[in-house]
């Protein structure tokens, strides 16, 4: 399985003055791609703590690092430059990158979005990327994504702006992201099941995800109360879509039979 880790970077997310919507995304495309993510962070603005967080996470043996923001024309966007330094790389003029950002202007130039279309220094900055980086199309904002491949691991750094995000996950990145995943599969299943106390359920989800490791189930709770329904998610991964299934089918059945010898009732 593809092990992930998301690192989300912006000190206006830890002041709690922007929301990450970011990690929870890239969280829920991990899933259905049949991959694992097993750690997510959120970093400050500083070139020393992103390479440290960058650092750590290679050092786990991460496949794929999705790091978030910090790629725009601003001084506070130190994303490219934090990863060069772990990498003990330059930071230098990419001509792919520079070409994706100088079209992108001469377009919001067109519509008048901007001034003009000159490459100022400032909009130079989002073209200088580290030595041996692929820059990514970004068709929505002005600051390409950027993939690196260090220490067996892929780097990908996306643009915070979610919806620039989400528009290059789900378009220009799908190839990478296939090569990375392969054709992986995600299915998940909801039981709604009459239970005022989780403790009740805990034994018979207990037995199902012992018996299942390789499916998870997890019960969703909300308060106390006679007249409580708890929804249970069962949810795999696998290589094809009938091995999920199947791997659903048989976690399902069982966790049916458990809960009727618990003598707790399903809402059908």
């Amino acid at each position: 399985m593809i092990n992930v880790e998301i690192l989300t970077i912006g000190n206006e997310i830890l002041l709690g003055l922007v929301e990450d919507t970011n990690s929870n995304y890239l969280c829920r495309v991990v899933r259905g791609m049949g991959g694992r993510v097993r750690h997510v962070a959120v970093v400050r603005d500083e070139i020393d703590d992103i390479a440290e967080e960058v650092r750590a996470s290679v050092a786990r043996g991460a496949d794929l690092i999705f790091t978030c923001g910090g790629l725009g024309p601003t001084d506070d966007d130190l994303t490219l430059a934090a990863i060069a330094k772990f990498a003990d790389l330059r930071l230098e003029m990419n001509e792919a990158a520079k070409r994706i950002v100088a079209g992108r202007y001469h377009q919001l130039a067109s519509k008048g979005y901007v001034p003009g279309p000159e490459m100022s220094d400032a909009r130079l900055k989002m073209a200088r990327l580290p030595e041996g980086a692929l820059p990514i199309e970004n068709p929505v904002g002005a600051a390409p994504a950027v993939v690196l491949e260090f220490g067996g691991a892929r780097i990908v750094s996306l643009p915070g702006v979610p919806a620039e995000l989400r528009t290059i996950i789900e378009g220009p990145l799908q190839t990478l992201l296939t090569g990375v995943f392969g054709r992986g599969s995600y299915r998940e299943r909801q039981l709604v099941v009459e239970c005022g106390d989780e403790s009740e359920l805990a034994p018979a989800l207990r037995k199902v995800a012992l018996a299942h490791p390789e499916v998870y189930i997890k019960s969703r709770a909300s308060h106390f109360g006679s007249d409580v329904k708890f929804r249970i998610l069962i949810s795999a991964s696998g290589a094809s879509d009938d091995e999920t299934e199947h791997q659903i089918d048989s976690a399902a059945t069982d966790l049916n039979d458990a809960l009727e010898d618990a003598g707790i009732k399903q809402q059908r």
